[in-house]
């Protein structure tokens, strides 16, 4: 019990939980935006991983850190075209869709990968972002090293969250895309286009999905593997439906997993022969399902959620 307490007054468990969420709100709010538009998008996690790889290959080649997230966020776009003119334009099963194009962009990734990176038996690397040093705030005692000294994207992640909370529930923006998600007649007959509040959401929620990928390589870690999404963006679909479809709960789920994963990171050393290390790796799966599932009941999904759109049908 000492130990768990340790664990919990630790300074480094609650920097590591911001770090840890960082590509999961980015991830959650991209498949958020596209879900509240009405669209089922399952191809975030073949998106993080291209954007993974794309972020950090530019880095690599001589672009700055930003510019790197920028190309990630750009080709997650591009995927997310690909996906919203298979769902909303030719009205293809938005499962199939989402899982061929996870399917695509996973293995492009490791080819392009592999096309221009020298093969050798250590990863190359490049300078990640550093932790800011926030005068006046990192300094502070236990909050200052939790808290405040983060890299830029994490910072970054959360304001979107906010933003985007701002976005869906205060603006015209926001009405339409909820319509849309919610009955995409009754939006047009109110002078909404629902074909391009939808592409619009996709393609906007994979730019974002592009962005958690980066942020792996460019700020987590320093090199690329085609493994390292390690199952995120499948979590993040769950987060979803734990948020309720509100970027502020979305927030809060994704702070919740990086807790229960950052907790068994540090009991493994402490407790290492007497618990097997697989069970503490079960753990944040374990407390994510219990708490989806007490969730999920009192999820209200989006009414055309996975429902394709036609003019003039109802």
């Amino acid at each position: 019990m000492s130990t768990l307490f340790d664990i919990l007054a630790s300074a480094g468990l609650w920097a590591a939980v911001l770090r840890i969420a960082t590509p999961l709100i980015l991830g959650t709010l991209g498949a958020l935006l596209s879900e509240r538009a009405g669209v089922l998008h399952l191809g975030i996690e073949g998106i993080m991983t291209f954007g993974a790889m794309i972020g950090w290959l530019a880095v690599y080649h001589g672009a700055d850190l930003w510019t790197g997230f920028l190309v990630a966020a750009l080709a997650g776009a591009a995927f997310g075209l690909l996906h919203a003119l298979l769902t909303v334009s030719l009205g293809l099963s938005q499962h199939v869709a989402g899982l061929g194009v996870t399917l695509f962009a996973a293995s492009f990734a490791y080819y392009v990968f592999r096309m221009l990176v020298p093969v050798a038996g250590t990863p190359p690397t490049i300078v990640p972002f550093q932790p800011l040093d926030i005068p006046g705030l990192t300094a502070i005692p236990f909050f200052g090293p939790a808290f405040f000294a983060q890299t830029a994207p994490t910072y970054l992640a959360i304001l979107l969250a906010i933003a985007l909370g701002y976005l869906l529930k205060r603006t015209p923006l926001g009405l339409a895309i909820r319509m849309t998600g919610e009955n995409p007649h009754a939006a047009e007959a109110q002078g909404i286009n629902p074909v391009a509040v939808r592409y619009g959401a996709v393609i906007a929620g994979s730019a974002l999905m592009g962005m958690a990928g980066a942020f792996l390589t460019l700020s987590a870690f320093n090199s690329f593997f085609p493994t390292m999404v390690q199952g995120r963006g499948w979590i993040c679909i769950a987060l979803v439906v734990f948020a309720s479809w509100r970027p502020g709960r979305a927030l809060l789920g994704a702070l919740l997993f990086a807790f229960f994963d950052g907790v068994q990171l540090r009991l493994q050393p402490a407790l290492n022969g007497i618990v097997p290390y697989q069970l503490f790796l079960m753990i944040p799966y374990l407390m994510s399902i219990v708490a989806l599932a007490v969730m999920a009941r009192r999820a209200r999904v989006p009414q055309a959620l996975m429902q394709p759109y036609r003019r003039g049908e109802r």
